[in-house]
């Protein structure tokens, strides 16, 4: 089976060590659904952005996921609280549950992720569904 495409996110220095994350768009099982990114000790993790506990977006402001003391990737709607290194729950209404990780690398300077058969990227060139196409 072949390797899937790499797809370009955004340049290795624009991920700040535990800062602000990259959010982009991508289809998940064709719907819309938001991904992140972001720089965890010293590696980049990524996932949807998607709560275990009620499947709604979790960052408070664009890009912000991280609690105060900037360890923990916190669910700004009910305060489920994730490891980021694994995506794992490490505490509120997350359970066992864990979040839906993405597979990112880092190669020359730029960071890329690569789509897999559930998670694919959005073609902006498309039509949005119900739109007419030109």
């Amino acid at each position: 089976m072949a390797e899937p495409a790499a797809e370009h996110l955004c340049a290795s220095d624009a991920l700040a060590e535990r800062g602000r994350a990259l959010v982009f768009d991508v289809l998940q099982y064709g719907q819309p659904a938001r991904a992140f990114v972001l720089r965890f000790d010293g590696r980049l993790v990524a996932y949807l952005n998607r709560c275990v506990h009620v499947p709604t977006e979790m960052d408070w402001q664009h890009g912000e996921f991280l609690d105060a003391d900037r360890s923990f990737i916190v669910c700004s709607i009910h305060g489920a609280t994730y490891r980021p290194e694994d995506g794992r729950c490490a505490g509120g209404p997350c359970g066992r549950g864990r979040l839906t990780p993405l597979r990112v690398a880092e190669s020359e300077g730029q960071v890329y992720w690569y789509p897999s058969p559930d998670i694919q990227p959005v073609a902006f060139d498309d039509p949005a569904p119900g739109e007419p196409s030109t």
